[in-house]
């Protein structure tokens, strides 16, 4: 095999070219890899459709409880607003979002539990959420046992529905919708009686501009969900930073300014912020 001649000229563009790959000037590997901030960005996973958690509007801006925490994590990872690029990540996709380096992390209604942490690592958790009611205003509903006989509305593939036909009402109706919205106009017409998830969930849609006054959590305790932030198996020191970040978002005010302003119209009581690394049962 010929070896070809390095020339003066040759050898100073090859020096260049590794200069520019070792200051990591390629934005896709910031927002998978290092986390620096800098001049690149960060892909972040949320969810596009959920009101008050995650929301992706016409304008094409984000919205919601998740969107705040995910963009003051980044924020102390090193990131501002317009270096943030928001993916969506739906619920099936989330682990393996992680595992391709499709997102940093994900910040989307991630209920820690010991499944899940066989196949990521959770910063957190950020927010103590619980399954409940969704009801209208003036519904006589209060107690899961109230749903003999009522029609009880759910989203295809969630086992919310069935959980409380299971063990609180067994001659509850169940009636399965394709989405969340779809439960909420149900519930308004009539058609169902009550509509059940987590009550984050169901504060985030009842807070719409549209819904405002019109209905009520129950304010059960059903099952207890921890939010956390998941991170790609194995990266602590991401998992680290973050938690440090929703540690300092608790502490200066940040955390409830943004479960006030995105649950409050809905009358939402939330549970003190968690403290990290704590899950409840």
């Amino acid at each position: 095999m010929k070896l070809r001649k390095v020339t003066a000229a040759s050898a100073a563009v090859l020096a260049l070219a590794l200069s520019a790959t070792a200051c990591g000037g390629d934005s896709k590997d910031e927002g998978s890899g290092s986390g620096s901030g800098g001049g690149g960005t960060i892909k972040i996973g949320i969810k596009y459709d959920q009101p008050g958690l995650g929301l992706k509007k016409p304008d094409g801006s984000f919205s919601g409880f998740d969107v705040d925490v995910a963009t003051y994590v980044a924020k102390e990872l090193g990131y501002k607003p317009d270096q943030i690029e928001f993916v969506e990540t739906k619920s099936a996709d989330r682990e393996n979002a992680l595992a391709r380096n499709d997102v940093k992390f994900i910040a989307a209604t991630y209920s820690i539990n010991d499944e899940r942490k066989k196949k990521v690592d959770f910063a957190g958790p950020y927010l103590l959420a619980h399954q409940d009611l969704l009801v209208k205003k003036d519904s006589k509903i209060s107690e899961a046992t109230d749903l003999n006989g009522q029609k009880l509305c759910s989203v295809t593939g969630s086992t919310s529905a069935q959980n409380v036909h299971d063990d609180f009402a067994p001659k509850a109706q169940l009636r399965e919708y394709s989405g969340y919205s779809e439960c909420i106009a149900g519930l308004q017409s009539g058609a169902v009686d009550a509509l059940t998830t987590d009550d984050s969930i169901l504060a985030g849609f009842a807070a719409q501009d549209k819904y405002k006054g019109q209905f009520k959590l129950a304010g059960l305790k059903l099952s207890n969900e921890n939010y956390g932030i998941g991170v790609k198996k194995g990266d602590t020191a991401t998992v680290n930073k973050i938690n440090k970040a929703l540690e300092k978002m608790v502490s200066d005010g940040s955390w409830q300014k943004a479960v006030d302003a995105n649950f409050g119209p809905a009358g939402y009581k939330n549970e003190p912020a968690p403290k990290i690394g704590v899950i409840v049962k």
